[in-house]
């Protein structure tokens, strides 16, 4: 009998090694709120369709695609689709998205005025550096009457592309993950919702002006053009669009963060 259970041991833990080595190691690069906080959530049961999903977390908006660019990291999640299209007509890089996960409504912040009505002559408007995420402040300036833009101005507008500025806002466009930290240093910052809520801001409160929820900028899923079917991948990309995942942003981040899916 004795001999019977070692054996048993020592099948089972084969068989444990031989599942260990046969799991897929998936690496993603994701902003910490809430890209690596969804991620997270649907380690364990990526795990049970044998996906061991590692996530590095980066604080800016570069790395992530030059990591996925040069085969370094398998995919990434912290983007929308026009600043991937932006980044690979610069870059030349030929990246895609696999997955649409969740809608992180724009919003303007401030710690001086209470609203946008408020903001005096010659106000300090700190607004994202990068082509896409300034150009999509712009807009939502535009639509809340602060500014107004050129005829034709898009996503890739910038301070020049202003063609009525009643209040003469002075802007000053700053690295995106920055702009928390100069909220006390400005009267309007517009930032994006991963790095309001690292922040501790609540976009549905404390926003003087935010994007509808029929905000086009989808987060995506981001791997290699030639690794899109990968099998890993593929699984990651449908655990990103259940059921249990939308109950968990819903609950989570209470219309901060809109499930796209």
């Amino acid at each position: 009998m004795k001999k019977l259970l070692t054996a048993l041991a020592a099948a089972a833990a084969l068989t444990s090694a031989v599942a260990a080595q046969a799991a897929e190691t998936v690496t993603v690069a994701a902003t910490a709120v809430p890209h690596a906080e969804i991620l997270e959530f649907v380690k364990p049961a990526l795990a049970k369709e044998g996906v061991d999903l590692k996530v590095k977390v980066f604080t800016d908006y570069v790395q992530p695609n030059v990591q996925v660019a040069e085969g370094r990291i398998d995919a990434n999640f912290f983007q929308h689709q026009p600043y991937l299209d932006e980044f690979n007509a610069s870059r030349g890089t030929q990246l895609v998205s696999i997955a649409g996960v969740h809608v992180e409504p724009f919003g303007a912040y401030s710690s001086k005025i209470k609203t946008l009505a408020d903001l005096a002559q010659g106000a300090q408007v700190a607004i994202p550096n990068d082509a896409t995420n300034g150009g999509r402040a712009l807009l939502l300036l535009q639509k809340a009457g602060v500014i107004k833009l050129k005829d034709g101005a898009s996503i890739t507008a910038t301070p020049k592309d202003v063609a009525e500025n009643p209040k003469g806002i002075k802007f000053r466009e700053l690295e995106a993950a920055t702009l928390p930290r100069v909220l006390d240093q400005v009267d309007l910052a517009l930032i994006n919702t991963n790095y309001a809520l690292e922040a501790g801001l609540n976009p549905t409160k404390d926003a003087l002006a935010i994007e509808g929820s029929d905000s086009p900028y989808v987060n995506i899923l981001v791997v290699r053009e030639q690794d899109k079917n990968k099998d890993g991948l593929q699984k990651l990309a449908k655990a990103l669009h259940t059921p249990e995942l939308k109950a968990f942003i819903n609950e989570k981040y209470k219309g901060a963060v809109v499930p796209a899916f």
